[in-house]
């Protein structure tokens, strides 16, 4: 497994910048420093912003270990991107398939308080940025002349910031790349042909999109002179070369440590944003991922001290391309997939759409100057297929039932009339 003891600083350098933003500025309110657009936060309170954040780094952990049982090497990926994609569609669910979804969501649905956080999630990411670039952006493509109801399409404008976008889906060539240059624009080129044309179709009906790109310098660069190539062990006991970068001698970092693991936290320029590096003492992966969760990570930070310690990182880049369906029914969102079974009533009235795709795509570079990362999620809703005509003109299975009890009083086949 390559990057082993970075691979879990890639999966919480996003959730430790969004703690960082929203938990120094929770109680104060934004103030414009740029002329974007402001999404509605007026019914956010510190509280309901806190609680998000929390259900937001639940999830990420949940996930980082969900994907950790089916996919070898590196991870990384964007928690935010994928909960904010799948809040979006979660706010047009109902019955049991909004119910599996806020059981892996853990927020309120159509809630004032929770839409006025994503509201305010979206300001603070935005703007305010000092050493650091952070950008995030949501948009929605609907079929063209298909029925949406305006409650959900203003909900997705007024609090998720969503761009209104309309596309014919059965040119689906087209419909793919004006969607794929949307998210390649919104991710400084770092995510490029993420929605294939085959996954579309005119059944697709809706296309919901997140994207968020970051990029920081480090409080204390590394040295380009310093950075050397040297062995990096795999779990298997294998060694491969990588460039091995080296701190500055005087550079002070946040460290803790437990019996099994090593947790060092570095600065981006700043100090506001940081990545925070869990290395397991022995080679061994699976020490740090079998602790992983939100709580432990808080009881790491919690124990932090300053030191002056030699810090030796790898430099590395990578890309990553998920498809979520699996993942996401593992882990308890089944409904949303089913065609037929799933409810999607709030978005259009009709029980008809249900999700055929969910992807995620992510890029990631750490190099001597600091970090660049992007990531983008997609959601396609389609609608159910509805049969033209039932012409039983070749061999089927048949059964007689009593309909109250269910219980099956005859079965048969039919495969040969000329018998």
């Amino acid at each position: 497994m390559k990057i082993t003891t970075i691979i879990i600083s890639c999966l919480i350098v996003l959730s430790v910048i969004l703690y960082a933003v929203f938990f120094m500025k929770e109680d104060s309110n934004v103030i414009t420093e740029t002329d974007i657009p402001l999404a509605d936060d007026r019914n956010a309170t510190a509280e309901s912003v806190s609680l998000l954040v929390d259900s937001l780094n639940d999830f990420s952990f949940d996930f980082y270990n969900q994907i950790s049982k089916s996919e070898d090497g590196n991870i990384f990926f964007s928690p935010y991107s994928i909960f904010t994609a799948l809040s979006m569609a979660y706010e047009g669910a109902r019955e049991n398939t909004a119910i599996e979804m806020k059981n892996v969501l853990n927020i309120l649905q159509n809630n004032s308080q929770t839409l006025g956080s994503f509201g305010r999630v979206y300001n603070l990411l935005n703007q305010n940025q000092k050493g650091y670039t952070i950008s995030t952006a949501n948009a929605f493509w609907a079929h063209i002349n298909y029925k949406f109801l305006k409650d959900y399409l203003g909900l997705l404008e007024n609090f998720y910031m969503a761009e209104a976008n309309e596309l014919d889906f059965s040119k689906n060539v087209e419909a793919a790349d004006i969607i794929n240059s949307w998210i390649e624009e919104k991710t400084n080129d770092k995510i490029k042909d993420m929605i294939e044309s085959d996954m579309l179709s005119d059944l697709t009906k809706l296309v919901l999109t997140n994207a968020i790109y970051f990029k920081g310098e480090w409080d204390s660069p590394f040295d380009q002179k310093k950075t050397y190539e040297t062995d990096f062990l795999l779990s298997s006991g294998e060694a491969v070369k990588v460039n091995m970068m080296s701190d500055p001698d005087d550079s002070f970092f946040n460290y803790s440590e437990t019996d099994d693991l090593k947790i060092l936290e570095m600065d981006y320029y700043g100090s506001e944003l940081s990545m925070i590096v869990i290395l397991p003492k022995e080679n061994n992966i699976t020490v740090a991922e079998s602790v992983m969760n939100y709580e432990n990570l808080t009881n790491w930070k919690n124990e932090f001290y300053e030191i002056n310690i030699d810090v030796q990182i790898p430099k590395f880049k990578f890309e990553t391309k998920y498809l979520l369906n699996d993942h996401l029914k593992d882990m308890g969102i089944v409904d949303a997939f089913l065609p037929g079974i799933a409810d999607f009533s709030g978005m259009d009235g009709t029980k008809n759409l249900f999700i055929s795709t969910a992807l995620h795509q992510a890029f990631v570079e750490v190099n001597e100057q600091g970090t660049e990362a992007a990531a983008a999620t997609s959601i396609i809703m389609e609608l159910t297929a509805m049969p033209d005509n039932f012409r039983a003109d070749h061999p089927f299975v048949f059964l007689i039932q009593h309909k109250e009890t269910g219980a099956i009083l005859f079965m048969g086949r039919f495969a040969d009339p000329s018998l």
